[in-house]
């Protein structure tokens, strides 16, 4: 039986990379940012600590937006995520929808952040796979928050390469399709990890499912590869005319027709910037947060969880801290539904 594909981040942009001269790199694999851990859970940011817990989900850090071609500062949307308002500890969590203490029932740890180096984007995307790799060897559910949506490409792969040889099925909430081929001359950016996913053979074509696109990005052109490759994707129109649970229902279906596994990706630009302004490619008309989270919910209960991102959070746009909030939100509304699948 073969193995699974080989990660390439190195060809064209790691060979860039090599160009410049190293400078002092520190490893900061056992970092946590000052403000805590996500939702004050224990750290384990080590191998041995991480092994030694037994932990069921484990958050990564991904503080990377190399990848933007817009607005940056999504490398800071792990630290706001982590100390997002609603973070006030594991055992003031009671689940109103689910009827579930998820940390109570779960072991869930913060494994802390992938070592990344600003502008250092290749590298940066090959120790966040590494990472999110090493956590997921040990049984841990890796939730990684970003950073910009390049991150998808090194974590969802990691992730495949983790189960491999069962297969893998992605459903990705987005505006955007996130499909290119290149963006602004790079293969790799938060416009294109979906295709290096497919075309590198990490997640088959007719697996991968998008919902919530709108607005006008990418072109028809893009569409048309998206077409050849047997993608399936559910817009905003679809949402708003056939309702979220339908659309849901759906994407889950074809996401799982074949394989066994899940990898969830939220970008946060999926919501309606009115309601989730900190975020680098707003886009009006885009789904309510309470869609969004009632999505997580219903997936995240209903299949077997390989992994998951949020991803697009940047704090300098997000008045008062509502994204980061939501952004927190959705990952605590996944552990939920994974505490009330262990309790059933």
């Amino acid at each position: 039986m073969s193995g699974p594909p080989d990660f390439r981040i190195e060809r064209s942009e790691l060979r860039a990379e090599e160009e410049f001269a190293e400078f002092g790199y520190q490893d900061l694999e056992y970092y946590v940012d000052f403000r805590g851990t996500f939702h004050k859970l224990p750290p384990c940011p080590d191998d041995e600590s991480l092994e030694a817990s037994g932990a069921q989900v484990a958050i990564v850090g991904a503080p990377l937006d190399d990848g933007t071609s817009g607005r940056p500062g999504a490398r800071f949307g792990p630290m706001a995520i982590r100390a997002a308002p609603t973070a006030f500890g594991p055992f003031e969590t009671w689940s109103i929808q689910l009827g579930v203490e998820p940390f109570r029932v779960l072991n869930v740890v913060d494994a802390g952040d992938a070592p990344v180096v600003s502008s250092r984007h290749a590298r940066g995307l090959r120790v966040i796979h590494e990472k999110v790799y090493r956590v997921a060897r040990t049984g841990a559910i890796p939730i990684v928050l970003g950073g910009d949506h390049s991150i998808t490409y090194p974590s969802a792969a990691a992730v495949a390469r983790h189960v491999h040889p069962r297969s893998l099925g992605v459903v990705h909430f987005d505006t955007h399709a996130d499909t290119a081929d290149t963006v602004g001359g790079s293969l790799i950016s938060h416009g294109t990890p979906m295709r290096r996913l497919i075309e590198e053979g990490w997640v088959a074509g007719r697996n991968f499912v998008q919902v919530g696109l709108h607005g006008y990005w990418p072109e028809k052109e893009t569409f048309d590869w998206m077409r050849e490759q047997g993608l399936r994707w559910h817009t905003m129109v679809e949402i708003e005319e056939r309702g979220i649970d339908a659309v849901i229902a759906d994407a889950v279906a074809e996401a799982l027709d074949g394989p066994d596994l899940v990898y969830l990706s939220v970008d946060i630009d999926v919501v309606d910037p009115g309601m989730a302004p900190g975020t680098g490619t707003p886009e009006p008309g885009g789904m309510l947060p309470r869609e969004l989270l009632r999505a997580v919910r219903r997936i995240v209960a209903g299949v077997e969880l390989a992994g998951m991102d949020v991803v697009e959070v940047s704090p300098p746009y997000d008045q008062s801290e509502v994204t980061a909030m939501l952004a927190h939100r959705a990952v605590i509304e996944a552990i939920s539904a994974l505490a009330a699948r262990e309790r059933a």
